[in-house]
């Protein structure tokens, strides 16, 4: 196993290639370890959902089938707050045969925990550019694949 797998980021600029390492597993439990508890996904402007409702729309987004790829930009951090820019694309063949394109430039907001580990506490995956948001991956406010 990858040591992305493994372990959760020491550093905040690591936190998005760790995301992107346990979503491209495929592992759930994997992907939600890099979440607060009470984290928040920004799914529409004004709307996020937290928990079980976090879980199913990046679920909805990894069912496509088709990999993430991120490349972190800038990193901003204040003690144990980090605020992370970063480009993202899903891009490739989908488990239906169709072609799958998914881009955005997340402006997440991270914590160090006790632990020493960076999660995140607002993942907003379409940042700036909320109109960028496909209407084919909203259902009820969430990702749907």
């Amino acid at each position: 196993m990858s040591v992305w797998l493994r372990e959760l980021a020491t550093r905040p600029e690591d936190l998005p290639l760790v995301f992107a390492a346990r979503f491209n597993s495929g592992d759930a439990g994997l992907l939600a370890e890099v979440y607060e508890e009470s984290a928040v996904l920004a799914v529409r402007p004004g709307e996020a959902v937290s928990g079980a409702e976090l879980r199913a729309a990046n679920g909805r987004l990894r069912e496509l089938g088709v990999p993430i790829a991120v490349r972190p930009r800038q990193t901003y951090r204040n003690g144990d707050l980090a605020l992370l820019i970063v480009d993202w694309v899903v891009e490739g063949t989908g488990r239906d045969g169709e072609a799958v394109r998914v881009a955005g430039t997340a402006t997440d907001v991270a914590r160090r925990g006790p632990d020493g580990r960076w999660r995140y506490v607002i993942d907003n995956p379409f940042g700036p550019r909320p109109d960028a948001l496909p209407g084919a991956l909203v259902e009820g406010g969430g990702l749907r694949g």
